[in-house]
């Protein structure tokens, strides 16, 4: 399926942030292993969460998807994975990541795998630490890549965990912490990447019971004594994809209002509404909903986004229609995404005549350009499709190629667009 965007001047939306895929992967895990029966309301539904859940069903949990909710029964911590078990988490790599140390609870060795980028995406800093506290974890290919076999049992301790390249690698250690043998006391050294989302495993992890000490994002100690137990739990709106709304006021001017959004939410992509600020937006917000009103006239800015890495494209979209230069740092982890995006960035952008440049050390600088319509191929990228419908619409004569792989985490993205009048 391929998209082409007309310019949009002067845009009025109203629409629902969908719900959020990082809330909703970790309450799925959280439920899968708790005692007794959950209810995740408003679940987003998308590739990546059925992987998750899938992966899950396998592992022993009982999963039902109803219209606006997920019962599941958990298993108490005591996931029922057969011999010879395989999860296939496709280019889900928070999946892939997340339940790898849920696997290790498993009675039997599991072999997870992937797509072909995902045996591209390293693993090696999640994969080192649980082998510390007792994992036996094998490679079968490329060494720190997908695939790997998962064997050996989760003991517990004190570890420490590599976080440069994801904070997922911690966050899959956390989710699994309360069925350790003993209580886990996880050290995290400094430069650590997408911290924010630390804080998003932590909040779900309490949600169902689980106690968790912490000294800021360096240091957390899990209980085991405090397992999982089965609750209702309502998702929260995505900043994340909330984002492509307020961007696409920003460089169209006009006004985009997204509702269904916590406004104390603990996301990291709430630093866009700050970002869009800084470079001349109104922001305003209330108990349920944001708004973001523009004159399409924006400033560049310099901005670490070590902590938000799925608004690095959006934001660099925005940036590319700004009449002064910006500068992004923080930014070099995303070599190792569903694309390399920094890559994807830099590519997007010179080919509809922007003026753009990256360093080794992590950091892309914009400079205002004149702009022209093109094709884009996002290289299976949903978030690299959604920030070039950002663009398409500031420029126009943009043609989004393969705009299906939306799919992996916003698959009414397009639809809204189309019933906004946008495309």
């Amino acid at each position: 399926m391929n998209i082409t965007l007309k310019k949009a001047e002067n845009i009025d939306i109203r629409v629902p942030a969908p719900p959020s895929k990082s809330y909703t992967h970790r309450a799925l895990i959280a439920a899968g292993l708790a005692a007794g029966d959950s209810a995740i309301e408003r679940p987003l539904r998308s590739d990546d969460t059925r992987i998750t859940a899938a992966a899950l069903q396998q592992m022993g949990a009982a999963i039902a998807w109803g219209d606006d909710r997920i019962r599941i029964r958990g298993t108490d911590g005591a996931p029922r994975c057969g011999a010879g078990t395989v999860l296939d988490m496709g280019d889900s790599g928070t999946s892939l990541r997340l339940l790898t140390t849920a696997a290790l609870l498993c009675p039997e060795p599991v072999v997870i795998t992937g797509s072909t980028r995902m045996k591209e995406r390293p693993v090696e800093g999640l994969v080192t630490a649980l082998n510390r506290i007792g994992g036996t974890i094998t490679y079968i290919g490329n060494e720190g890549f997908p695939p790997f076999i998962v064997d050996g049992v989760f003991r517990g301790g004190r570890v420490l965990v590599e976080s440069t390249v994801s904070s997922q690698f911690a966050s899959s250690l956390l989710l699994s912490a309360p069925y350790a043998a003993s209580a886990l006391d996880l050290v995290i050294p400094p430069h650590a990447v997408s911290r924010s989302y630390l804080d998003v495993t932590v909040d779900v992890m309490q949600s169902f019971g689980a106690v968790v000490a912490r000294d800021g994002y360096e240091r957390f100690s899990v209980d085991p004594a405090a397992k999982y137990t089965g609750r209702t739990y309502r998702v929260e709106g995505d900043y994340s994809s909330a984002s492509y709304f307020f961007a696409m006021a920003a460089v169209c001017g006009g006004r985009a209002t997204v509702s269904s959004l916590s406004p104390t939410s603990v996301q990291g992509d709430r630093q866009f509404l700050s970002a869009l600020s800084a470079m001349g937006c109104r922001v305003s917000a209330g108990d349920d909903a944001v708004t973001v009103a523009s004159d399409g006239r924006l400033e560049g800015i310099e901005m670490d986004l070590s902590s938000a890495p799925d608004m690095v494209q959006t934001l660099c979209m925005v940036a590319a229609c700004a009449r002064s230069p910006s500068r992004f740092t923080g930014i070099g982890h995303l070599h190792y995404k569903e694309s390399d995006r920094i890559l994807a960035i830099v590519r997007m952008l010179r080919a509809l005549g922007g003026d753009v440049s990256a360093t080794a050390d992590g950091s892309i600088t914009i400079r205002p350009a004149r702009l022209h319509g093109g094709s884009i191929d996002p290289a299976n990228d949903h978030r690299t499709a959604m920030s070039a419908a950002v663009l398409g619409l500031a420029v126009g004569g943009i043609t989004v190629r393969d705009a299906g792989c939306v799919s992996k985490s916003f698959p009414e993205f397009w639809e809204i667009l189309h019933r906004e009048g946008l495309v």
